[in-house]
């Protein structure tokens, strides 16, 4: 079993999907000749040909439209805009076409495709690359929303949504593509979607996060293990729909909750949670929920952006908050 990074775990993904089923296609900008902007697709045009590894022109509403078409005609499309920032033109496709298809024909007709982009900061790229607007997706009904953690994630998740009949916006957050290594084999095995996974069990208070703030989320843990205060970190994995239940059960056990992600703290997705919390899990409530999130400004060009991105420090001081309200 080979240790691959989370990059590789996605393109190992992805060749076993089309291996698996001719009906799989991947499309987007430079994912052909050139192996994708961060090479998430390297080696898939030679393996399987150009009829099934397209090139496209840097359209990203003609991506989303093609790929709906080809979806609602028996196809399988995954497909790639190459950063987060550049999705925007997709939403009237995503949004109006690709999420309603079930209902629009009584489930006469699904929309098997998947919307993959980089997401998030931490990499200092320029301006439009570094977004986190995954809960403008959420929103949405219809639509899954999946975000990998790890490369174990990566492989099991995306093979998951690849083989969903329903359209899946997958996310992977750029930051960790290859920051870590893990053994992944390679052996077709899916891992659930609509499922929060617990990373790591603790009684006096729930940590919970996804994508690449699980990094952050999991050092804080550890930072407070050495007080004697026992961390419980949750992934949220798949933020549409929700596995809740998992959610509640912890701050049943814990009494109290931290919400980590590096999107603006206003409509951010821990929002929902802790409403959720609020409504499902009050009385469980030891503490007031605390999110530790971005800010509500515009990512910052390179030289500020470690002032945006939430730290092991501030995930730290917000459990010792709720840990220590009275």
């Amino acid at each position: 079993m080979a240790e691959i990074t989370l990059v590789e775990a996605v393109r190992l993904a992805l060749a076993r999907a089309m291996e698996e089923d001719e009906s799989v296609l991947v499309l987007g900008e430079d994912v052909g000749v050139d192996g994708g902007v961060f090479r998430a697709t390297d080696g898939l045009i030679r393996r399987f040909g150009p009829d099934r590894v397209r090139d496209t022109p840097l359209a990203e509403a003609v991506i989303a439209g093609v790929s709906v078409g080809l979806a609602v005609q028996g196809f399988r499309p995954v497909a790639e805009i190459q950063f987060m920032g550049f999705i925007y033109p997709t939403m009237d496709q995503m949004v109006n076409h690709a999420a309603r298809f079930r209902n629009r024909t009584r489930g006469r007709l699904t929309c098997p495709m998947v919307l993959r982009a980089p997401y998030g900061g931490g990499i200092h790229a320029p301006e439009h690359h570094s977004e986190s607007n995954e809960a403008m997706f959420a929103h949405m009904p219809g639509l899954r929303v999946v975000i990998p953690s790890s490369p174990a994630r990566a492989y099991g998740l995306m093979l998951a949504a690849v083989r969903d009949p329903d359209p899946v916006v997958f996310l992977e957050p750029k930051r960790i593509y290859r920051a870590i290594k893990e053994e992944v084999a390679d052996d077709g095995s899916e891992q659930p979607l609509d499922t929060c996974f617990v990373l790591r069990e603790g009684t006096d208070v729930t940590l919970v996060t996804w994508g690449a703030m699980s990094v952050e989320t999991l050092a804080a843990a550890e930072a407070l293990a050495e007080t004697e205060i026992s961390a419980e970190v949750i992934d949220v994995a798949t933020l549409k729909p929700l596995d809740m239940a998992t959610i509640l059960a912890s701050v049943e056990k814990t009494g109290r909750c931290v919400i980590v992600h590096e999107a603006a703290l206003t409509g951010g997705f821990g929002g929902e949670i802790a409403a959720r919390l609020a409504e499902h899990g009050l009385m469980s409530l030891l503490a007031p929920v605390q999110r530790v999130t971005g800010h509500d400004i515009v990512m910052p060009l390179p030289r500020l952006e470690d002032q945006y991105m939430p730290g092991t420090d501030r995930v730290v001081a917000a459990a010792r908050r709720a840990v220590e309200f009275a």
